[in-house]
């Protein structure tokens, strides 16, 4: 596996592969590696003939007082684990390199960009679109790899590909998830002591809503209840917002709809208790497709093959939680393929 530093030399060698008329698999990330991850990693290797990963911290989608300067960024250890799941190559530029000069042109995804992170962190769309913009113009790949539990960057990226005409395929793929419920993310690793089992709340919140959905229920405002009272109920959360929304537009929905996909989302802050200080912003979400009366919930994976943060970290796992089983398939968790009378 190569490690490149340069738009020069990155696409000299993806160029290349493609002079050997071999495809190219895309997952773009800003490092910290973690089972969400690899799981790209691992689709695009089954995927494509060449995996590339770039791992760039990008100051265009973090706002005032984020957390860019924190940002967890350690590039050998998230090159032995991409390498181990089959990389071939790591774009890993400076930002210097990335914006060699002031940055005057900025892709913005109007609609899908507002409300849920982008009501909260304003601009951080913009920021994103630009630098995949940048990266699917610089890696060219045939297949671009990102985590639905990104909901809202998936549906962006996907939207901009298509207006803008990128020829790449925006593959979205499940959340994956420790042992314990909790989404994975890079974030994580902020939460220190009772904060990490404060977490969970987000998952349970969105559990408690899956279970109403099982049993007929269909009504927005229930069901964002249910997410809301869970995390609520958690001294160290502080709720930034619990919504059901459109999965192809991101517009807010009374209910669920007849035929289509939607989005429950949750996002909340984690403070670490006394004497720890800070504090990690988190989101989730799991998605529910209607189709002909049938109803699917999909809450995501548990962590293959050990990868979980607690498993590298050398903890031990808690048990799976029922609807979560493991493997990188994608779950209709507690399989609501059937027809469920409707409560709303």
């Amino acid at each position: 596996m190569e490690i490149l530093t340069t738009v020069t030399e990155t696409r000299e060698r993806v160029f290349g592969w493609r002079r050997q008329g071999l495809s190219v698999g895309f997952v773009p990330t800003m490092g910290a590696l973690h089972a969400g991850h690899l799981s790209l990693l691992r689709r695009a290797r089954q995927e494509c003939d060449r995996v590339v990963a770039s791992i760039f911290v990008n100051p265009l989608q973090f706002g005032q007082n984020e957390d860019f300067d924190s940002y967890p960024r350690n590039l050998e250890a998230d090159a032995a684990l991409a390498q181990g799941v089959g990389c071939d190559l790591i774009f890993a530029p400076s930002v210097e390199e990335m914006y060699p000069e002031e940055i005057r042109t900025v892709v913005s995804v109007s609609g899908l960009s507002e409300g849920l992170c982008g009501s909260s962190r304003p601009g951080h769309f913009d920021g994103v679109a630009t630098v995949v913009a940048k990266l699917f113009n610089i890696v060219t790949a045939d297949r671009a790899y990102f985590g639905r539990k990104d909901a809202q960057q998936l549906a962006v990226i996907k939207k901009m590909a298509r207006d803008l005409d990128f020829p790449v395929t925006v593959v979205g793929c499940p959340t994956v998830r420790e042992a314990d419920g909790l989404a994975c993310s890079s974030r994580n690793a902020y939460l220190e002591g009772e904060a990490r089992s404060a977490a969970l709340c987000l998952y349970r919140g969105l559990r408690a809503a899956s279970r109403l959905v099982s049993e007929g229920e269909r009504r927005a405002d229930v069901l964002e209840r249910a997410v809301m009272a869970e995390v609520q109920a958690e001294p160290l959360a502080t709720l930034d917002y619990a919504e059901l929304r459109d999965w192809a537009t991101m517009a807010k929905l009374d209910r669920l709809p007849e035929d289509g996909e939607a989005i429950l989302a949750v996002a909340a802050y984690i403070s670490n208790p006394p004497p720890a200080s800070g504090k990690a912003r988190l989101i989730d979400n799991v998605f529910i497709a209607v189709e002909q009366g049938k109803v699917t919930v999909d809450e995501g994976v548990v962590a293959a093959g050990g990868e979980s943060a607690a498993a590298l970290d050398g903890d031990s796992a808690a048990a799976t939680p029922p609807g979560l089983r493991d493997g990188r398939k994608p779950v209709a968790v507690r399989d609501r393929e059937r027809r469920t009378p409707d409560k709303g």
